[in-house]
């Protein structure tokens, strides 16, 4: 969650240790006779020519006894003396402490650093400029502590009338800090997108200049109140808890999440939710490859591969998985994506389908993109009106129209599906009751929940067989026309609403297919 900003905080932390270690050599060179403004100016000169770049230094104050202190405020650091973007480095006070042996002989020894208000600010990726990092494995330095509160993380963005992303880090404490070993850490932060507190703690380094993506890490985290409607299309309050390690350029990352609530506002029923994933995450740029993620969603079991990577031309990241259900409910997707209290439909379920969610401002429902295909066996209609039509389908197509114990549940429900923009094309729609299957081709819209089908309509018996009386005797005449081998066939439609679907004969369609 913070690894995009790993690389450039630790940059950054180098530079406040540099700034320290030169403002406390100052301090031993000059020695104590000198007045506070002098080693200020002396401060700022040493550490402008060091980082190439423009230094402000407010207040800054020395002590050597009865041990070695430094006490300052206001300090800001603008590389290269750009005035054009924010400073990269500000800190609003700053001290350290040291015994004045620790700093005689190599490596220097610091008891304590403390920084509040420390704001690091990363301009976009063209505009940060280049930047050398060489040096700062030879500083010999050993710090016992640094302790930071109410830091920021900023990154800025490309354009002036958008708001920086924003991680708040409210209080860091690492030991045993020097650049050529690892140091342990503890900190708590809030993560940006989704909004949320983090307590991570682990080790850290030793800091890799020449290659800073081979910097080493290893933690374990905790993520509580993350709450996802900042996604606009779902919510729910996500908690997680995991571990990660690895290279910054390659972090292997494993934990679970739980989100009781999760609730996508297309259906607007919160289900509970439960995630295992392991995942590969580059921390200099943010790509993270997915292997797998398994999800409990109720009774049912969704396992999805694949990345979370930059999106070519587009601001944010591209969600691109392959999702497989083998071990499903057909009621427990219906949860998410139905308004109704009650699923419409019951049965389980295996599909596989591309998942694709392009970022953006919209609707997650309007934005993800599915391509797949799905079979539901034994599948049951909960509506009562529906359920009757089915049972009516059945007696018919068997040739039983009045026989009561005639009727059949849904069997072999399947077929592809595309969605794109709120609505689901189905192509190769199919599913039989006994005596009659049914083929579509159609439209259903999630918002409206409107139902647009044409297809045909194949039954056992003969078209007068489907009546009783008059009516069989009056239909006998059309049967040889709607005979085709050994079955009866008609064309039909399904409009409506899912509520109050609407079943007939389409014959318009009919006469179109033939060219009439």
């Amino acid at each position: 969650m913070t690894e995009p900003g790993t690389k450039l905080v630790s940059k950054a932390l180098l530079v406040v240790i540099s700034l320290i270690v030169i403002a406390a050599m100052v301090v031993i060179v000059a020695g104590i006779h000198l007045s506070n403004p002098y080693l200020r100016k002396k401060a700022v000169d040493m550490l402008g020519e060091k980082f190439h770049a423009d230094v402000e230094l407010k207040d800054f104050h020395v002590y050597l006894f009865p041990r070695a202190r430094i006490e300052g405020s206001g300090l800001v650091l603008r590389h290269d003396g750009r005035t054009d973007v924010p400073p990269l480095i500000s800190i609003g006070e700053f001290s350290a402490e040291a015994g004045i042996l620790g700093l005689l002989w190599k490596p220097w020894k610091i008891g304590q650093i403390r920084l509040k208000g420390l704001v690091i600010q990363i301009p976009p990726k063209g505009a940060r400029g280049k930047q050398d990092w060489s040096k700062a494995r030879d500083i010999p330095i050993l710090i016992h502590e640094i302790v930071s509160d109410d830091a920021e993380l900023r990154l800025l963005p490309n354009s002036a009338d958008k708001d920086p992303h924003v991680f708040a880090v409210h209080h860091l404490v690492m030991h045993s800090v020097g650049l050529d070993r690892p140091a342990s850490f503890t900190a708590q932060l809030t993560n940006a997108v989704p909004p949320g507190e983090i307590d991570t703690q682990g080790s850290f380094g030793p800091w890799s200049p020449d290659d800073p993506g081979q910097t080493p890490l290893a933690a374990k985290y905790t993520f509580d109140k993350a709450d996802l409607g900042v996604f606009k299309g779902i919510s729910g309050i996500l908690s997680s808890q995991g571990k990660f390690g690895g290279v910054l350029e390659k972090i292997e990352v494993e934990g679970t999440t739980s989100t009781p609530d999760f609730a996508v506002s297309v259906g607007g029923h919160p289900v509970d939710l439960e995630t295992t994933y392991s995942a590969t995450v580059d921390g200099t740029n943010g790509d993270t490859l997915l292997h797998p993620v398994t999800a409990h969603l109720l009774k049912t079991v969704i396992v999805a591969d694949g990345g979370v990577v930059k999106s070519p031309g587009k601001k944010g990241k591209l969600i691109d998985l392959d999702v497989t259900v083998d071990q499903g409910r057909i009621e427990d997707l219906m949860r998410l994506a139905v308004k109704a209290d009650k699923p419409p439909m019951t049965g389980a379920i295996k599909f596989h389908t591309k998942f694709d969610l392009p970022p953006g401002p919209g609707d997650l429902a309007d934005r993800l993109n599915l391509n797949g295909k799905f079979d539901v066996a034994k599948a049951e209609f909960t509506s009562p009106e529906v359920a009757r039509k089915i049972q009516t389908l059945s007696r018919k197509g068997q040739g039983q129209p009045d026989n009561e114990d005639a009727g059949s549940s849904v069997s072999e429900l399947k077929g592809n599906f595309v969605l794109d923009n709120g609505v689901i094309t189905f192509r190769g729609l199919t599913f039989s009751v006994t005596g009659a299957e049914v083929a579509l081709n159609g439209k259903y819209g999630l918002d409206k929940e409107n139902l647009d089908f044409h297809g045909k309509l194949r039954m056992q018996a003969k078209l007068s067989q489907t009546m009783t009386g008059a009516k069989s005797f009056l239909l006998k005449a059309f049967d040889p026309f709607f005979r085709k081998n050994g079955q009866t066939e008609l064309p039909i439609k399904i409009t409506g609403t899912r509520d109050h679907p609407s079943f007939g004969l389409d014959l318009r369609h009919k006469e179109k297919e033939k060219g009439e």
